[in-house]
């Protein structure tokens, strides 16, 4: 049974203002053949990031279905991993104005700086257990630290924090379901209530909401969490690293829409 509205073929254009909390500080970023860049960018956080892309022909649906951001999977153990010389092919397709992610896990400071470079990544997004001393080695690109929240709620995430000190702090926070023994990509839902509740534990910082995302969830994710962000893998494959054309779409779409309609309260 479908969701009304989810599968709509028109796509959705919105307003974006762009408040103060989508705001994220960048650091000085090497100009790359591919498309121009300016130094000492202040860059706006994407609203709708497609994880886990495998493929060219997932990377063009999934720029076209209208979505602000790709992620690729460096982490070797991920059923969705992709090396850098594929990807950067896949990078090679895309429109500036859709932003690269770069997921990391347990890497070192040299590999992912390298990486970084190599692709001309927008964002770094660290997705393991990496300590806070990690971020000061890092490129000047916007950090994306994600947590997996479990038990310990938002206790991990102020525990991070306080470890950054005065130090480099991440630009934005992602928020994943917990599963033992899994860095993401389960599909497991996060607890919305539990993550509505926990947002002051972020001390300001944009949050990006991941975990069991769907066509069909992602709408009340929204509305229940405002998160700055959603981010999906799973919950638009038909197995893991194909992405499923039709889910994509209804994904972009309906996040689209949500989003919309949060602005426009806020207003």
């Amino acid at each position: 049974m479908f969701v009304s509205g989810v599968f709509d073929k028109d796509e959705v254009r919105y307003a974006d203002n762009v408040p103060a909390s989508r705001i994220m500080g960048a650091g000085f970023l090497r100009d790359c053949p591919a498309r121009e860049r300016s130094t000492n960018r202040v860059a706006t956080l994407f609203k709708i990031k497609i994880c886990g892309i495998c493929s060219v022909k997932d990377a063009q649906l999934t720029m076209l279905a209208g979505a602000d951001a790709v992620g690729l999977n460096f982490y070797k153990e991920s059923a969705r991993f992709i090396d850098p010389e594929a990807a950067q092919k896949i990078v090679g397709v895309l429109r500036p104005t859709v932003k690269r992610v770069g997921l990391f896990v347990n890497a070192a400071a040299e590999e992912i700086n390298r990486v970084a470079e190599q692709l001309a990544l927008d964002y770094i997004q660290l997705h393991g257990d990496e300590p806070p001393e990690l971020l000061a080695a890092l490129s000047e690109r916007p950090i994306i630290r994600a947590f997996r929240f479990g038990e310990n709620g938002a206790a991990d995430i102020a525990e991070f924090l306080r470890g950054c000190g005065s130090g480099r702090r991440p630009d934005a926070i992602l928020v994943d379901a917990a599963k033992p023994g899994e860095y993401g990509g389960t599909g497991e839902v996060a607890d919305w209530d539990a993550v509505a509740a926990a947002k002051p534990a972020l001390d300001g910082i944009p949050l990006v909401l991941a975990g069991g995302l769907t066509p069909f969830n992602v709408a009340a994710a929204i509305a229940k969490v405002r998160p700055e962000g959603v981010d999906t893998a799973s919950g638009v494959e038909s197995r893991p690293g194909n992405k499923d054309p039709m889910l994509v779409r209804a994904f972009v779409n309906t996040a689209k829409k949500a989003f919309q309609q949060l602005d426009g309260a806020a207003t």
